[in-house]
């Protein structure tokens, strides 16, 4: 496996052999600018200049970083069976499988082929052509050292976008994440037959060092509402827990703050209050009233199979995304978290924690798929292209 250079030893620990490549995590989750990132695009969409300059922003370390990843994945990729890929390093990917002629598969953890049904609140005919549009933004932004690339490879060059050319080899788009959570989708995509298969959110659901604690503190009171952040830290964490706590003092609710990439240390602390880093979403989001967090695909997943109501408070990427599922769906709602105030979160938690949405949410955790399936089917989807591949 060829991993940021970061999570080598996360994959060692799973019992995987790692190779870094790429860069650090961390060098995609540049605060400020992830916190203003739709903001500035949409201020500058008027222009061509505007919107390149910000697409270009948000891939600047996949160009830094292209050949190098070039180059590990045409070492490690000699002989495979199939080049397997997430989304930030998918281009690269695509020329290497396509220098080698394996097949590619490519796990996107949300509808991030042009569709209809991204933003429900917008005609369809209207997403859907500004999403070619902005693939093809995101080609002009790359073209020339995806180009560069292709050329080291002896490939010819490319005069259409990287989603256009793996699509027209037939590989494999497998959607990370569940059907039922973008209604109309399927249907949408039919003319792909089997290249665009729903499995579910993958997900170890690893034990942590603070479960026991967390627990039993959940345990000795009412159900808390759980907030959390992923990795992103948050800006100021002393007026993210002064506001979290006026907030539950006012509705009369617990709070637990698990923030994994915040350090809270000097933070000063309240009775109905708890704070700790990471814990494990599938042993503490289900005992919990209802969670609020940044709209990440994977804390997306889980709080909706936890079958209590979600609030999304999103910055940036995909996560404005999942916000509007959440409220399409009725088990919960989202709001920017920059346009954040106590006054916003007294009541988008109200709205959140109302009978509707906690009943609704209750039901939908039923037709989520359990993570071990999700994990087991994308294993066989792998294995099954191998053999195709082959036959």
């Amino acid at each position: 496996m060829a991993v940021p250079p970061d999570l080598i030893g996360f994959v060692e620990s799973a019992g995987f052999a790692a190779v870094p490549y790429g860069p650090k995590v961390q060098e995609f989750l540049e605060e400020e600018f992830l916190r203003n990132m739709w903001r500035d695009f949409f201020r500058n969409v008027w222009t061509l200049r505007g919107p390149l300059k910000v697409v270009r922003r948000v891939w600047e370390p996949i160009i830094q970083y292209w050949g190098d990843v070039s180059s590990t994945l045409l070492s490690l990729a000699e002989g495979a069976d199939l080049l397997s890929t997430g989304i930030n390093f998918e281009q690269p990917a695509a020329n290497v499988a396509e220098y080698y002629d394996i097949p590619l598969a490519t796990l996107h953890h949300f509808p991030m082929r042009a569709n209809g049904q991204l933003v429900p609140s917008i005609p369809a005919p209207l997403v859907r052509s500004t999403m070619t549009a902005t693939e093809w933004l995101f080609w002009r932004s790359t073209k020339e050292v995806d180009n560069a690339q292709r050329s080291e490879l002896g490939l010819s060059k490319a005069n259409r976008r990287t989603s256009r050319r793996i699509a027209a080899r037939g590989s494999l788009e497998v959607q990370a994440y569940d059907e039922v959570c973008f209604p109309g989708l399927a249907a949408e995509w039919a003319r792909w037959g089997d290249r665009r298969p729903f499995v579910g959110a993958p997900a170890m659901e690893l034990a942590t060092d603070a479960d026991e604690d967390v627990t039993s503190w959940i345990a000795a009171g009412t159900p808390p509402v759980c907030f959390g952040s992923g990795s992103i830290a948050v800006e100021s964490p002393a007026d993210t827990v002064a506001m979290i706590s006026a907030t539950c003092a006012e509705l009369g609710e617990r709070a637990l703050i698990c923030f994994g990439g915040t350090d809270f240390g000097d933070v000063p602390r309240h009775d109905h209050v708890k704070v700790v880093g990471v814990v494990n979403y599938a042993a503490v989001f289900p005992v919990c009233r209802a969670v609020v967090h940044h709209g990440g695909s994977g804390t997306t997943a889980a709080s909706l199979r936890a079958g209590v109501p979600t609030l999304i408070l999103w910055s940036s990427a995909d996560q404005p995304y999942w916000g509007n599922q959440v409220r399409r769906l009725n088990v919960g709602t989202s709001r920017r978290f920059s346009a954040t105030t106590r006054e916003s979160l007294v009541a988008d938690l109200r709205r959140t924690l109302s009978p509707e949405c906690t009943v609704r949410a209750r039901e939908f955790a039923g037709r989520m798929t359990k993570p071990a399936e999700s994990i087991t089917t994308a294993a066989d989807l792998l294995e099954d292209e191998v053999r195709r591949k082959a036959g």
